[in-house]
């Protein structure tokens, strides 16, 4: 069966702009009222790229054999579109109409696929609620020091933003505890605001950019002589924009006394490699913070095992793999963490059993 899902996840892939067209052809014969407000090429276009969305998510979900992914897509797409004014029914309608486009045009083992990932989880799609709990809980440790940072950089005052933090070192708060209980919140906070369309694209750059000048104003508190004897490799897949949470990641290896080596993001693999090389890594980190860049981290875990640095120990991180926590298995990793802290952890284990 999985390799037939595998099989079925590329064919959707390898014909994602054909299938996209056809259902927007469908909904538009079908809701002949509804088209009339995508009447605009310009938004017509944006409906097609929408379902190519859904595609794109629906073949990873498959291709990982996670219906949980796509069940996470279909939260976040419900919640994502109706605050930009896109009635729900229009967006369950073309979740079910790419469904029977797909089962026209793909073999009739695909059904148990389409039934899973489709009809199931749309089963369920009228009582997703699109209210969403800020992150920026008052219950949280530093929630007013990380209530005070959010409204500074909503304000786009990043000078203000930096001296909060700043000040709050200065009396004694840890770099851990502005990192975890600070920058964190704050970053998934914004990403919440994005969401609930209260902040945009622009907005959501400067808080990421803000807190990254910060977090460079920091350093002097946390670079260490690296005398652990353990190094660190941190990279972002292809194509990922969101390189803050692996930078965050390769501080906190850095604070454990760690030899740390940050590369950002969209580095080639075959780059990746020397660089383990030359710095005798011990641990390798992935980051993949969307689910369809889940294959990019699986092809360059791949590249990496098939190299002379195939004893590199490998983890994950990123939101799909807190969605479906055995996907980092299934991608070839050898474990994964939720967050900075649990990272360093997970990899001290690793390097206590050095046989698994």
């Amino acid at each position: 069966m999985e390799d037939t899902a595998q099989d079925i996840a590329q064919l959707i892939q390898t014909r994602r702009d054909q299938l996209a067209e056809e259902v927007m052809v469908r909904f538009f014969e079908k809701f002949p009222q509804a088209g009339k407000r995508y009447i605009d090429p310009v938004m017509r276009e944006k409906s097609v790229q929408d379902v190519r969305y859904h595609l794109s998510y629906l073949a990873e979900a498959v291709n990982s054999s996670q219906p949980l992914l796509y069940a996470d897509y279909m939260r976040w797409l419900k919640v994502t579109l109706t605050r930009l004014g896109l009635p729900a029914a229009d967006i369950a309608a073309s979740l079910r109409l790419t469904g029977d486009v797909l089962r026209d045009n793909l073999p009739p083992e695909a059904e148990p696929v389409l039934h899973t990932y489709i009809d199931i989880n749309l089963k369920h799609f009228d009582d997703i609620s699109v209210d969403i709990q800020t992150f920026v809980s008052p219950e949280l440790p530093h929630a007013a020091l990380a209530d005070q940072y959010l409204h500074a950089l909503l304000d786009a005052d990043r000078h203000l933003a930096s001296r909060y933090i700043l000040d709050a070192v200065e009396n004694g708060v840890s770099v851990r505890d502005i990192y975890l209980h600070v920058f964190q919140p704050v970053q998934r906070e914004i990403g919440r605001l994005w969401q609930i369309n209260q902040v945009n694209v622009a907005q959501e750059h400067y808080v990421s950019a803000t807190t990254q000048w910060i977090m460079a104003q920091l350093y002097p508190y946390l670079f260490t002589n690296g005398n652990n004897e353990h190094v660190f490799v941190g990279a972002c897949v292809s194509g990922e924009l969101h390189e803050i949470g692996m930078r965050m990641v390769t501080d906190f290896f850095e604070m454990e006394n760690w030899d740390t080596h940050y590369i950002g993001a969209s580095t080639p693999a075959e780059g990746l490699i020397v660089m383990l090389n030359e710095r005798k890594a011990d641990i390798l980190g992935i980051s993949a913070t969307i689910t369809s860049h889940v294959d990019e981290a699986r092809r360059l875990i791949q590249a990496v095992r098939n190299s002379n640095m195939a004893h590199v120990k490998i983890l994950v991180g990123g939101y799909p793999f807190s969605i479906a926590p055995d996907l980092w298995k299934q991608i070839g990793a050898n474990g994964f963490g939720t967050d900075a802290q649990d990272a360093v952890a997970t990899a001290n284990k690793l390097m206590a059993s050095p046989g698994k």
